[in-house]
């Protein structure tokens, strides 16, 4: 039986409910018909043009994202910028595009869950409970528990092993000693106070603000800030996965896999690097 468009979307709605999604959001169908018949399928966190070539290569017919391609209204689309050249290659390779934003970040088994499991929390329920949706383990950020503790060392060389980065930034002191974890996928600076209250030893997130960094300094807590693409990848293969469990449920016949090309937009350069890598241009290869 042939899988439309109007299929995925029912099946993007269990998954996670878009009515869960933020007032400011933009999710669901962005680019395409509904009735267009789906073959292949390809999952990322950013609607890049290197993610539509890709999709282009692997002979893909529709994109899925976390971020939304179109997040604020558009007065003009320019296919000299990014974002323009980005519709008009969807549109020109009749690739339908679909957002599963902050509706993936609130529901269970989405985004922020995928980063307590990683990192092996258990006890997990969401840091900030949905109040207006009552499905289990809805909401914003997750709270999890370490039961026998972590030593400092350990807890860094987990969070460092999970999140692929070779360090991240910390404000406020690390306990020597951590068993309670908020956290909160992107950019979720204005959680921080949420997580302090919750009785978490320790918050994770990204995009953390000066003054919410100076704040954490100040009140003896810590916030560490794991890059808004670290703490988002875990949920590119989870979104998938559960697309996989769907189209055999239904027994679709489609091919689901995430992307093999996208990596983090942001590299770690200091003053050795710098020096012994750099070309003539400055650009650090």
């Amino acid at each position: 039986m042939p899988v439309s468009i109007t299929d995925i979307i029912r099946c993007l709605d269990e998954i996670a409910p878009f009515s869960m999604a933020e007032s400011w959001d933009n999710v669901g169908l962005l680019v395409g018909n509904r009735n267009r018949i789906v073959d292949t399928i390809i999952v990322g966190l950013d609607p890049t043009n290197a993610l539509l070539e890709e999709a282009i290569q692997q002979g893909a017919d529709t994109v899925v994202t976390h971020h939304p391609a179109i997040f604020k209204p558009i007065p003009s689309i320019n296919t000299a910028d990014p974002a323009g050249k980005f519709l008009e290659k969807a549109l020109s390779n009749q690739i339908n595009i679909l957002a599963c934003h902050t509706n993936f970040d609130s529901a269970a088994r989405g985004v922020n869950d995928a980063l307590a499991r990683l990192l092996g929390l258990q006890e997990i329920f969401p840091l900030v409970p949905s109040a207006t949706h009552q499905l289990e383990n809805a909401g914003m950020g997750r709270k999890g528990l370490y039961p026998s503790g972590l030593s400092r060392k350990e807890f860094i060389a987990t969070l460092l092993e999970i999140l692929e980065l070779p360090s991240v930034q910390i404000a406020g002191r690390l306990p020597e000693t951590i068993y309670a974890v908020a956290l909160c996928g992107g950019s979720g600076s204005d959680f921080a106070e949420a997580a302090q209250q919750s009785g978490a030893d320790v918050f994770i997130s990204a995009e953390i603000k000066h003054n919410v960094a100076r704040w954490a300094e100040e009140s003896h807590f810590c916030v560490i800030d794991g890059t808004h693409y670290a703490t988002e990848k875990p949920a590119v293969r989870v979104l998938a996965e559960r697309l996989r469990e769907y189209a055999q449920q239904q027994n679709w016949n489609l091919t689901i896999y995430e992307t093999k090309t996208e990596s983090h937009p942001f590299a770690l350069v200091d003053k050795h690097s710098y020096t012994n890598q750099s070309n003539e241009t400055g650009e650090v290869s």
